[in-house]
């Protein structure tokens, strides 16, 4: 019989929730990041916001700007800057991808998640494009029809 993990050992994850709503999310990519140690530390404990931030290329390399990283309550003289820039590891030929899909489509780079795989932090990124007013109305018009038919679906089963 498998061992079950300690509850200590739970999957801390950072959603931006405002993608969804302001962008239409094209494709996806798993990035590592490089970080520090009190940084590691800090986003273990969940103190971390990905709410407005963005990631560029520049000179062949991918870096995450406006995440902001609590700083460690218990850090000391070596504590982090909470909005640096980080840079973000991804093999060369997914920066020449995302690169491409930018200048093509007029595209950003939003990070849509933040989460650790096997002990190592990874940022879940995609190429998206800005939604405008009416497409947001539109898409929320759609998650109300669809909270509706799964509301009187749900009392219709329940009778």
């Amino acid at each position: 019989m498998p061992k079950e993990k300690p509850v200590s050992a739970r999957i801390t994850e950072i959603r931006n929730r405002k993608a969804s709503h302001d962008y239409f999310i094209g494709e996806t990519f798993e990035a590592g990041i490089a970080l520090t140690g009190t940084e590691v530390k800090s986003l273990r404990a969940g103190k971390a916001q990905i709410q407005d931030s963005f990631a560029r290329i520049e000179n062949g390399e991918a870096f995450l700007y406006n995440a902001h990283i609590s700083e460690y309550d218990f850090g000391n003289i070596h504590n982090h800057v909470p909005t640096r820039a980080r840079k973000l590891l991804l093999h060369k030929n997914q920066i020449l991808k995302l690169k491409a899909e930018v200048e093509k489509n007029a595209a950003a780079i939003i990070p849509i998640k933040m989460y650790f795989s096997r002990g190592f932090v990874k940022v879940q990124i995609a190429v998206c494009k800005g939604k405008k007013l009416y497409d947001k109305r539109e898409s929320l018009k759609k998650e109300e029809a669809l909270r509706e038919a799964k509301r009187a679906m749900s009392l219709r089963n329940f009778r």
